[in-house]
């Protein structure tokens, strides 16, 4: 009786669904019914000014340095220092910040950093002096660390494994769209001839330049007190009711619906079953922990990173993250530097090509005049500079979209080789350019390979990580990377000064090690956070 068996079907049917929805949901199957849309677009557009934050506190010094050098009297090592400089901030405190969002939360760590770093961006911008100006970056870099780590597990939080690799590619692609507005900006406000004083402090364009760049992190600041806390953490801390109503509030913006329809109504208690599987896996006792957020117990949680089998996983990308960043943040961060000298060189000698390696030697010349009774002289026609930087980030942006599609397809530990290879290969290939179109060319791939490989890398930590060590993983990460960065900084003007191939084949040579090591990372694909 075909009747019979259809009446007798629904009731069955609506059972199991209220059965269903009484059980107890974790992370994953919540965070994917409360779905992607709106909330997420709002989450891409505060994150997008939080990471340029990020981007402008390493960057920005390199498109002061031709505007700056006579005023602040810069020679080579000064420019390095001054990029090292911030580096050895983020340096200083990768584990404070990471303990306190590991225990205080994402949210607060985020909106608390990017004020502060907006702060210390308007004491740079009113540096009168290679010192002050130091310090002020030096103070900046310490700060910038915490929202940057924050961000990366914040966002993780807020995605279903599904879409969680993107997410670092999203990142990415808005760590590319900040360095395409800084030579915007520059292009706007360097060329300006400005010199004005404010009581005993001199302004010129460089000094509203950085003005202009603290607002990024200011306006981010105040957007993230709008949002809510990851529910991830809040899982992880025991605070499963304020985890499921960040649930609903995501649901009604991401659906239209009333956040009473969210059909989960329970979370697992993470606390509970960590608790009674505390002596069948190494991970769960620190997240036991993590209900306790005092001083002592909150740095009780980042021990496990150092004991099997965390600390084999943390040397692996550590390595790895150290190599990349010392790689491409060295030349990137002199790239335009290298801008310059191509400019200088073609404005001094009629729009002659030449060899990149001829048109370098410029460094060396100026470098020299430094140290004269030569009146400093400042080539203030950059345009070329700014437009060849933006070349580069937008061919970035684009790489990121297409790693992005094909994260999930290739695989992290085969994109990263690719990465490394293609990114090495290029650097070194850097030597052979024999005019300006070659040499945007092969730095564009450069520098595109080299930051999607750094993106990839941080995707694999947050999937090796669980939750209670999450953000102290990325930072301890970032710590090693970002000593590798202020490292090949601190030497980069020596290379330079060595002759031309030494900087280009040291960095490329570095790269294609970082592709070779890849093969050793454990694999972490569509895996769950934990």
């Amino acid at each position: 009786m075909p009747g019979k068996t259809k009446a007798h079907s629904f009731p069955r049917l609506e059972a199991a669904v209220v059965i269903q929805d009484a059980e107890p949901a974790d992370f994953e199957r919540a965070i994917s019914t409360a779905g992607y849309g709106k909330f997420n677009v709002i989450l891409y557009i505060v994150s997008t000014a939080a990471g340029w934050s990020s981007v402008f506190e390493t960057t920005t010094m390199s498109y002061v340095f031709p505007a700056a050098e006579c005023d602040l009297q810069l020679t080579l090592n000064h420019k390095g220092i001054l990029n090292a400089i911030t580096y050895a901030g983020m340096i200083s405190s990768a584990c404070l910040w990471g303990y306190l969002c590991d225990t205080l939360g994402r949210k607060k760590l985020l909106y608390i950093g990017l004020l502060l770093d907006g702060l210390f961006f308007l004491m740079a911008a009113s540096s009168q002096n290679f010192p002050l100006l130091m310090v002020a970056k030096f103070l900046g870099g310490f700060i910038i660390n915490g929202p940057f780590a924050a961000l990366t597990a914040y966002l993780s939080e807020f995605h279903c494994a599904k879409n969680r690799a993107r997410v670092q590619m999203i990142l990415g692609a808005i760590f590319s769209l900040g360095n395409l507005l800084l030579p915007v900006l520059a292009l706007i406000i360097l060329p300006v001839q400005m010199n004005f004083n404010i009581g005993n402090l001199e302004f010129h364009s460089w000094n509203i330049y950085l003005m202009v760049s603290a607002l990024p992190a200011l306006a981010s600041g105040l957007a993230f007190i709008f949002l809510p806390e990851s529910p991830k953490f809040l899982m992880a801390m025991g605070k499963n009711e304020e985890a499921l109503e960040v649930f609903q509030r995501v649901y009604r913006i991401n659906t239209g619906r009333p956040m009473e329809t969210y059909p989960i109504k329970n979370l697992v208690d993470e606390i509970k079953i960590y608790t009674i599987d505390v002596n069948n896996s190494e991970d769960n006792d620190s997240v036991t922990k993590t209900k306790n957020t005092g001083f002592r117990d909150g740095f009780q949680n980042i021990s496990p990173t150092f004991f099997w089998p965390n600390i084999t996983k943390m040397v692996l990308v550590s390595l790895l993250q150290f190599m990349t960043m010392m790689s491409l943040n060295t030349l990137r961060l002199w790239l335009p530097q290298i801008y310059q000298a191509m400019n200088d060189y073609r404005y001094y000698n009629n729009d002659e090509e030449a060899t990149l390696c001829e048109m370098l030697e410029i460094f060396q010349l100026t470098n020299d005049s430094m140290n004269t009774t030569k009146a400093c002289e400042v080539n203030s026609n950059n345009t070329e500079v700014y437009i060849i930087s933006m070349i580069v980030a937008i061919t970035s942006i684009f790489g990121y979209i297409t790693a992005g599609t094909l994260i999930n397809s290739i695989g992290k530990k085969k994109l990263l080789s690719i990465l490394g290879l293609v990114s090495g290969s290029m650097a070194m290939t850097m030597y052979l350019s024999r005019n300006v179109l070659s040499t945007i060319i092969f730095s564009a791939m450069f520098v595109t390979f080299g930051s999607i490989g750094i993106n990839v890398i941080l995707a694999v930590v947050v999937d090796l990580t669980p939750t209670s060590l999450r953000t102290m993983s990325v930072s301890l990460t970032m710590m090693f990377g970002r000593l590798g960065a202020a490292l090949g900084n601190m030497g980069f003007p020596y290379l330079l000064e060595s002759g031309c191939a030494p900087p280009f084949f040291s960095v490329g040579s570095v790269m294609i090690g970082c592709s070779f090591l890849a093969c050793f990372l454990p694999n972490t694909d569509m895996k769950a956070l934990q």
